[in-house]
């Protein structure tokens, strides 16, 4: 499957599976309270399939996957037969109605920490949060090679994913952050990293490469993946050969490799270059060739090879939990998930974050296919953050969406009656001003930003 197609059909799958369960959430809760639903539909448009139930309720299945409604019977909404108005919607106690509008939302929620509870039986692959390689502030905090981050700002980190959020959140902030971590040494060490002294405008979307910090999995093996031919390395090195040291100078990673070559090729003659092949260490002399970048026309010295691992580096951290002890740790991941969220919001709104952050219909749609591509577990984990970001986003106190709905009915629940009709049609207009504004928003971050 392409990667187009790929991306069109998971996001259509996560939509599918996130609009329902919220759409139901309205639907049973209505059904419970007495609320005639005349239909229950997944997507927008003309219906392609659709089937009534003995209640009179039609469900259906429309076209556009960009959401999905459930539509009541409603005296707003036209003219409701007089042996149904028991039914309406609008006649219904005001905590009746509130409890139908919030339902959706927190079917959502209780989705979130479905999927989080199975992704954690089934056990969830990751990186540790090993570090690979410092410079700038990641170094001048020090932060040094081979430190494992296993709290930040006394939140204990299992993940490389949960470093990178934590790093994220007080980069943002422009605060700096307390990590506290194990050494290669083993020994337990506090380290204070300066996400203060971020530039403006660093990118929000890799802290970890704005402070000078790789981890570990990232960072590229001095692993032999071509050789050209006629190079110096050509009938001498052999492709998966594992160099390990130039002229007895250690050899840890493909970054390594490249200032020694320029060290001894300066200095002339030849360079012993020790490998691993097949279980085997052998010491080969070559002797290192001027060469010219193509694209930027600078010299250097080389051996002719290209390096780096041929494959994607094996997960080294998992986490599992037998059915029972997955409960609370999905719980307390919603909350955690909640809360950065949260605070994202707020850090846009407030200007600490950029509004790039908002994402549409493409991002998703990548995401969702990238997170299939890489396993059950981390589909489960995008379905779930997803499902409560639309948790979330409706519960904004926006008309139109079910939070602004849920403001008119606390007001009326404290005011004694329903707002005016002039009122809400007030709030709807302003409501779909600010969602025609998102948007646009997000779909100009989607599309437009990369062109640019």
């Amino acid at each position: 499957m392409s990667e187009i197609a790929g991306s069109i059909w998971w996001m259509i799958v996560a939509l599918g599976v996130l609009v329902t369960f919220h759409e139901f959430g309205h639907y049973w809760v209505a059904r419970r309270c007495g609320v005639g639903v005349l239909r229950f539909s997944v997507g927008f448009g003309k219906p392609i399939w659709s089937r009534r139930d003995r209640h009179g309720t039609e469900f259906a299945i429309a076209p556009i996957p960009l959401g999905g409604y459930v539509k009541m019977v409603d005296e707003r909404e036209g003219e409701v037969p007089a042996e149904r108005l028991g039914e309406a919607f609008n006649r219904k106690p005001v905590l009746q109605r509130i409890a139908v509008v919030a339902a959706g939302p927190i079917a959502n929620l209780l989705l979130c920490v479905a999927l989080l509870w199975a992704m954690f039986v089934i056990g969830k692959e990751d990186y540790a949060p090993v570090v690979g390689r410092v410079d700038g502030i990641a170094q001048q905090s020090g932060l040094r090679p081979g430190d494992r981050i296993v709290a930040v700002d006394g939140r204990a980190i299992a993940t490389a994913t949960e470093a990178v959020m934590g790093l994220t959140g007080a980069a943002m902030d422009r605060r700096d952050v307390q990590l506290r971590v194990e050494d290669a040494s083993g020994n337990d060490i506090s380290r204070r990293v300066y996400t203060s002294r971020l530039p403006a405008g660093f990118d929000e979307q890799d802290v970890t490469g704005a402070l000078g910090l790789r981890w570990q999995f990232t960072v590229e093996p001095a692993e032999v993946r071509q050789v050209r031919p006629g190079s110096p390395a050509a009938g001498t090195l052999q492709v998966g050969d594992l160099i390990t040291a130039i002229d007895g100078q250690a050899v840890d990673t493909a970054d390594t490799l490249r200032p020694l070559l320029q060290k001894f090729g300066a200095r002339g003659g030849e360079v012993m270059v020790e490998v691993e092949r097949e279980g085997s260490r052998l010491a080969l002399p070559m002797q290192p060739q001027r060469m010219t970048d193509p694209d930027t026309g600078a010299e250097f010295w080389a051996l002719g090879i290209a390096l780096g691992r041929g494959h994607a580096p094996a997960y080294d951290a998992l986490q599992r939990y037998g059915p029972l002890a997955a409960i609370p740790v999905a719980v307390r991941q919603t909350g955690q998930l909640a809360a950065d969220s949260l605070g994202m919001i707020r850090r846009m709104v407030t200007g600490h974050a950029s509004l790039q952050n908002v994402s549409g219909p493409v991002t998703i749609a990548k995401v969702a296919n990238a997170s299939a591509d890489r396993g059950l577990t981390w589909f489960l984990q995008f379905l779930a953050l997803l499902s409560l970001s639309l948790a979330i986003v409706n519960l904004l106190p926006i008309p139109v969406l079910d939070g602004g709905h849920l403001l008119y009915y606390l007001i009326e629940l404290v005011k004694g009656s329903p707002l005016s009709e002039r009122a809400m049609a007030a709030g709807q207009f302003i409501g779909l001003a600010i969602l025609a504004g998102l948007m646009g928003l997000a779909l100009y971050n989607d599309i437009l930003r990369p062109v640019i």
